[in-house]
């Protein structure tokens, strides 16, 4: 099996460098839980890099940072950990004008994983088709979602209230997020054939803020 030679490290080297300065940048705002999934990334790279470097006097330097890189994300993790722990996790995400790469699935990923089976959606305003369904097929639309979802083993129920203001979601893991524009903050694409239509990601955005809280207890009697 031949080695990774010079030009392995050097296509490695800035993509590790961009994720561990974008770590840096995101644990210096605060926002630990994104933080983290760049410290994680970076670190990784770094020590794609370390393999394929030859020269000792690099090998060692690189060692170092990898070090210090994994000793700071090893104490966000713990820092959460007590933050999730005493119900006092609290992270905000903004999400500026046209900006993209905000999906649903981007959103949600860090705080879905095997240990949910129960979420819960509260949004008082339900209306485009991205969110679910228009306001006149709203009824029939959600019908359709449950018996596709119940092929998946998923169970969907829906309740309706005149009182709900609040937009949140909820997980049974403990995480819960509130987006000022609750589910609807994505622009309507400009057509079928756009880049959006189909990939949320590549689909600009309201200007809007999304608040993550880890609570011992989520769910509402």
């Amino acid at each position: 099996m031949s080695q990774a030679g010079p030009g392995a490290v050097t296509a490695l080297e800035p993509p590790a460098v961009a994720a561990l300065k974008r770590a840096v940048e995101l644990d210096s705002a605060s926002r630990f839980q994104e933080a983290l999934v760049c410290y994680q990334e970076g670190i990784d790279l770094m020590l794609r890099v370390l393999k394929a470097t030859k020269d000792e006097t690099k090998k060692a330097h690189y060692r170092q940072k990898i070090s210090d890189y994994m000793e700071r994300a090893e104490a966000i993790k713990k820092h959460i950990a007590k933050e999730r722990e005493d119900g006092k996790y609290h992270q905000q995400i903004k999400i500026e004008e046209n900006a993209t790469g905000f999906s649903y699935e981007k959103v949600f990923q860090d705080y879905l994983n095997e240990t949910v089976t129960e979420v819960w959606v509260e949004d008082p305003y339900i209306r485009h088709v991205h969110q679910n369904s228009g306001k006149s097929q709203q009824n029939s639309s959600l019908e359709e979602i449950k018996h596709s979802l119940k092929n998946y083993g998923v169970t969907l129920n829906v309740s309706f209230s005149s009182s709900i203001h609040d937009r949140e979601i909820r997980f049974n893991n403990g995480w819960m997020i509130k987006i000022g524009r609750g589910l609807d903050y994505f622009k309507k694409p400009q057509g079928r054939f756009c880049l959006g239509y189909c990939d949320f990601d590549l689909r600009p955005c309201y200007e809007t803020t999304v608040d993550v809280f880890h609570t011992k207890h989520t769910k509402k009697t």
